[in-house]
């Protein structure tokens, strides 16, 4: 542990687009700057931390600052109380909503050594001088497919092209503007089939069960797919099986999957939620609509299902946008700045 001078923790009890996030990032930062992960979901390339190496630096001689990067609230809170008992830690804060903040939060951030945002429009938000670094993704985890026909085919599913929308299934993502979508849409495009990977909470079921009755009643079971949530290692596979990817959120702190889309190939339709409109190009490597608008999702779908190759253009175009400006490895290096800045390092 004499070495460590970073901590990113991930004090979250299930798998969300911030552990995502992490996951991305940390072992890149790993690569810069000596540093280990204390949480779940450990990804590879970053030593993991338990509670007995926590302890340790407590009591490291030389006493030497170390960052705690947090991205969440219960991390911010347990950074603080760290550091009231002793442990020698320089406090980051990564802020991706695009909202005003609740009161703990402003406390909070008001005792972070720095405050990173996601987007100019989540920095718009602070009351706190905040460095705007976009998120990167992994472009070779991500990446188009071989021979897409293929790879939908192997996945079992009729049709031969497939539209995806990914993350958790409730009307903050749009879930529901989608399905009503496909509803539409299905029937007129025969050759297409859509897939819906992401978790039903326990409070969003009821929510769950109202869009499979609508796909039943449109008799579109067989062709519109709830997958549930799968383990992330089985999710790049399906990016690389749509064509085309609808990101529907209604309001969105980034919304990383638009990326995770867009380095993987598909033609993405966007609503303008999140880091949206810094991420896609209009008409170009993408289209953008209005969050919540089913109108406006149909028309801006349709074009693509009906000239299947004007869809495959865009997602290279989309492809190429990310890998030159939405590089993980861009992302990590602007984070380790940040860290110098506070360690007081160059």
């Amino acid at each position: 542990m004499q070495d460590i001078q970073v901590i990113v923790p991930n004090l979250h009890w299930r798998y969300s687009g911030v552990t995502a996030t992490n996951r991305t990032a940390a072992p890149r930062i790993a690569g810069r700057i000596a540093a280990g992960w204390f949480g779940s979901d450990t990804p590879p390339g970053i030593r993991k931390l338990g509670w007995r190496d926590l302890v340790g630096l407590r009591f490291r001689r030389p006493r030497r600052p170390v960052v705690w990067h947090a991205r969440r609230n219960t991390e911010m809170m347990a950074g603080l109380v760290l550091k009231w008992f002793g442990w020698p830690l320089r406090l980051v804060f990564t802020s991706a909503a695009q909202r005003h903040h609740t009161w703990i939060t402003r406390f909070l951030m008001a005792r972070m050594d720095a405050i990173i945002a996601t987007s100019e429009a989540a920095a718009s938000y602070l009351r706190f001088p905040a460095t705007v670094i976009l998120h990167g993704v992994d472009t070779a985890r991500y990446r188009p497919a071989g021979d897409r026909d293929a790879e939908l085919k192997d996945s079992g599913l009729p049709g031969r092209y497939a539209i995806g929308c990914f993350g958790r299934v409730r009307a903050q993502k749009g879930t529901d503007v989608f399905v009503e979508a496909m509803c539409r849409l299905l029937p007129r495009y025969p050759d297409f089939v859509a897939v819906i990977i992401g978790a039903v909470t326990p409070d969003q079921r009821g929510f769950a069960e109202a869009l499979e009755e609508r796909v039943r009643t449109a008799g579109l079971s067989e062709r519109v797919r709830f997958l549930g949530e799968l383990p992330i290692d089985n999710v790049p596979p399906w990016y690389r099986r749509v064509l085309i990817y609808a990101f529907t959120s209604r309001n969105e702190g980034f919304g990383l999957t638009l990326l995770e889309a867009m380095a993987s190939g598909a033609a993405v339709i966007a609503a303008r939620a999140g880091a949206a409109e810094t991420a896609v190009s209009d008409d170009i490597t993408g289209v953008l609509v209005p969050p919540g608008d089913v109108d406006a999702l149909e028309r801006a779908l349709e074009p693509l299902m009906r000239v299947p190759e004007r869809a495959a253009a865009m997602g290279e175009r989309g492809r190429e946008r990310v890998v030159t400006e939405f590089s993980a490895d861009a992302e990590a290096d602007l984070i380790v700045g940040v860290y110098r800045d506070v360690l007081g390092r160059p």
